[in-house]
């Protein structure tokens, strides 16, 4: 028993850089401590004790703002990030090393008795705010970007974002990714088809930066085949400031 808690307080020194002691993940931790509620809860829902069960969870609840369901099965090294808002419902089942952030909404779709809550699979991330509805299942490594709304199967290794969730295509994803990275900052989380027109305008320039830089890349590898030495243009662009634009501006 005590070996499990250690693996759960090393977990967050894993996920959280901000974690410093262990001391401070005992007491000032609510996704720690939400999860020493399931535990307990969990085996007593087990031993047919459902009232107890309910009752230590709703004060689990009450403490920490996240609300497990003690039928709900959870691997190890699971760990919630803040927490606030996270629901998990009763019939859903949890993977090894999976990560939920804040406003997280295991949920489900029917008032049908049985399977109706998702299952994920061994090293699921699931940004802030999303909701995963019904007996779905995510695969295993996928990414469920923020604010996300899955109602279908989600992949493994794959990455859902939007509303409804929409899954990024490998070529698409990379590309973004790496744009992104480039100019400072990740686009994970945000959907290709939300309606803000600032998140299509954000894209639509990582989109078109993207493009440029495999047409400069064609390029130069064409100029490299008719005898141009072309490793000047490559140490420039990679030396090109993102904000040289901005400064030009201001």
């Amino acid at each position: 028993m005590f070996d499990r808690v250690r693996e759960e307080i090393r977990v967050v020194f894993d996920r959280d850089p901000a974690a410093r002691t262990a001391w401070e993940v005992i007491t000032c931790y609510p996704g720690f401590h939400a999860l020493l509620f399931h535990r307990l809860s969990h085996r007593l829902w087990g031993w047919n004790l459902k009232w107890l069960a309910r009752f230590l969870s709703h004060i689990g609840r009450w403490l920490t703002g996240i609300e497990i369901h003690p039928g709900a099965m959870i691997g190890r090294r699971f760990f919630i990030d803040h927490g606030m808002g996270v629901v998990i419902g009763e019939t859903a089942l949890i993977g090894d090393d999976c990560t939920l952030y804040h406003g997280v909404t295991l949920g489900g779709t029917s008032w049908n008795k049985g399977k109706r809550h998702p299952t994920l699979g061994d090293g699921v991330v699931v940004g802030a705010g999303a909701k995963i509805l019904g007996p779905i299942t995510i695969g295993r490594g996928a990414k469920i970007g923020s604010n996300a709304v899955v109602v279908k199967d989600v992949p493994e290794c794959a990455t859902a974002v939007g509303i409804p969730a929409r899954i990024l295509d490998d070529e698409t994803k990379n590309a973004r990714e790496e744009s992104a990275a480039k100019m400072g900052f990740s686009a994970y989380g945000i959907g290709a088809d939300a309606n803000d027109p600032v998140v299509k305008a954000i894209h639509g320039l990582i989109d078109h930066c993207a493009a440029a830089d495999l047409r400069i890349e064609y390029i130069l590898e064409q100029l490299s085949r008719l005898g141009v030495k072309v490793e000047d243009a490559r140490a420039t662009a990679d030396k090109f400031d993102p904000t040289y634009l901005n400064r030009i501006v201001d």
